[in-house]
């Protein structure tokens, strides 16, 4: 098993300061092991509510739970929709001695009663697949090729890790999406999907997709924040200001997980992976999705006018504004693009985050650094 020290810190500090914490992120991600983990600390009562001998043990949850002290964890609780009334219920009570870790492969926003029943009274902590800062800098390719999900990342063979995602695929259109009572035919989900693999890394445009698809521009919305809702997909949105030139509006689409991505492109090896025209989309993705992890912004963008110019990822912390551009190039070098971004977003500081080993500066305020060493630039924003 691979350590998370970091996830496990910020789930602990959660539970402190909240009656009730959200631990969410796509299935197989790792939230069941951090929590029993976490459990596995103190008192603790389990409950997998997809086990039909579990979801009996809370046919009366408000008397059940209200009984118990120290942490209950409530894995996969989009199952019983209805327990989230109850866990209001028992937030609110005075001098409340329990703490409830609440596990869930659905956002609140695909989940309306989190956000309706539990306002105020819970605290949400994202749990992605392995990061490569988890891995180890060793493991950059097969981290990037295989994808963070930890059974496809140490599966035992590259075929184990393909077979795998093929079947985490198959699971996810055909049980796990019916689980939270949509009703779209898988077949037709999955074509969108593999669409959206294609288009990874670029401005959504539903017409093109739609009209690719004979499907509604609704209905590839619809299908989209589907995806969106279970964490399968990032719609990265546009930061805009009254700025003159003309900007892009569209959010960007990118598939969170690069293992996925790669399984719907047909990609089963580094060199089918390097050679294919969506190299550079990949490697982007990949390397966002690690920033991301690493920073975690309150908000993160991207920034591109009609006129070519644009930024891959941009954000603010502490007052300051910081740019990112993710390059497969082995020697990336300043581009007029980025000199516009710098000029007209006022960036205090952008980084070229790429595939190479060392870390250098492009410019005054442009700086090369490996993906491996991306910690550097959590320093250098706290400062």
């Amino acid at each position: 098993m691979i350590p998370r020290p970091a996830d496990l810190a910020r789930l602990k500090s959660a539970l402190k300061r909240s009656p009730v914490t959200a631990l969410l992120g796509p299935r197989q991600s790792g939230k069941t092991t951090l929590a029993r983990l976490l459990a596995g600390q103190g008192k603790a009562a389990y409950f997998d509510l997809e086990s039909r001998q579990d979801a009996s043990r809370l046919q009366n949850p408000e008397l059940a739970l209200a009984a118990m002290k120290g942490l209950v964890v409530l894995d996969e609780i989009q199952a019983v929709p209805e327990l989230f009334k109850t866990l209001r219920v028992l937030a609110d009570r005075p001098g409340l001695k329990t703490r409830f870790l609440i596990l869930g492969s659905a956002s609140p926003t695909l989940i309306k009663s989190v956000s309706q029943s539990l306002a105020g009274r819970v605290e949400f902590v994202e749990l992605s697949g392995f990061t490569l800062m988890e891995t180890g800098a060793g493991t950059l390719e097969k981290r990037w090729l295989r994808g963070g999900f930890p059974r496809s990342f140490l599966a035992r063979s590259l075929s184990d890790s393909m077979a795998w995602r093929e079947g985490f695929i198959r699971t996810f259109l055909e049980r796990d999406i019916p689980q939270l009572g949509i009703t779209i035919p898988s077949p037709a989900l999955r074509r969108f999907w593999t669409m959206l693999a294609h288009c990874h890394a670029q401005a959504w445009n539903a017409s093109e997709i739609a009209a690719s698809l004979g499907l509604t521009n609704k209905t590839t919305r619809a299908y989209l924040d589907i995806l969106t809702g279970t964490y399968m997909t990032r719609q990265l949105q546009p930061w805009h200001e009254n700025l003159k030139k003309r900007q892009v509006k569209a959010p960007k689409i990118y598939l969170r997980d690069c293992g996925v991505l790669h399984s719907l492109l047909g990609l089963s090896d580094m060199q089918s992976l390097l050679g294919h025209p969506k190299a550079g989309a990949s490697w982007e993705g990949f390397a966002l999705e690690e920033v991301l992890c690493l920073l975690n912004p309150s908000q993160a963008y991207f920034w591109a006018t009609h006129n070519q110019a644009e930024l891959d990822l941009f954000i603010i912390s502490g007052g300051k504004r910081f740019g990112f551009e993710f390059k497969i190039s082995e020697a990336p070098r300043i581009t007029p693009s980025m000199r516009i971004a710098l000029n007209d977003l006022g960036l205090d500081h952008l980084w070229i985050v790429y595939p190479g080993s060392q870390k250098f500066p492009v410019h005054e305020k442009i700086t090369a650094v490996p993906l491996t060493q991306i910690n550097s630039i959590r320093n250098h924003i706290s400062k």
